[in-house]
């Protein structure tokens, strides 16, 4: 019996009108993602990054060479307001791991770009993140690892806005 049970059990004794099962799945999602979060922080503040930005390094190298992006592309990826990401962006070009440039294209658009330091940092960062995941879903076999992805992934295909929905 884990916490989420617990408070389950007492909601059906203290209101047996409620059906409190939902609570089974959104409440251990929730209670796994505060621990999840917990447990990836580390790997990030190691490299000195929080992890909004490990997220705009990654999302810049998943772009692929010349691992180049616009703020507006950065922040729709990122599903962070253009503030917030320009934040992010002025922590990260102080660090030297990105650089912002003007548009070939648009005088008065930039592009923002990884720098060879920023480059070397994320795939470092990365390698000790993925290692991270691994080990934080190693408790499951591989199966259930795949049915729990599946799941997952209909569910958030079902409330996430602009999703693909199948």
């Amino acid at each position: 019996m884990d916490a989420v049970d617990r408070i389950v059990e007492q909601w059906r004794r203290e209101r047996p009108d409620l059906d409190p099962s939902p609570m089974l799945v959104v409440g251990r999602l929730h209670r796994l993602a505060s621990l999840l979060e917990a447990e990836l922080r580390p790997v990030f503040a190691d490299a000195g990054l929080g992890d909004g930005d490990f997220d705009v390094l990654a999302t810049l190298r998943r772009a692929g060479a010349p691992y180049l992006l616009t703020p507006g592309q950065l922040a729709a990826h990122t599903m962070v307001t253009t503030g917030a990401t320009s934040k992010r962006l002025d922590r990260l070009e102080a660090r030297g791991l990105i650089a912002r440039q003007v548009r070939e294209t648009d005088g008065r658009g930039r592009h923002v770009r990884l720098t060879p330091e920023g480059l070397a940092t994320v795939d470092a960062v990365v390698a000790r993140h993925v290692a991270n995941e691994e080990r934080l879903v190693a408790a499951l076999p591989p199966d259930d690892r795949e049915a729990l992805a599946r799941l997952l992934s209909r569910w958030l295909r079902a409330l996430e806005p602009g999703a693909e929905q199948r």
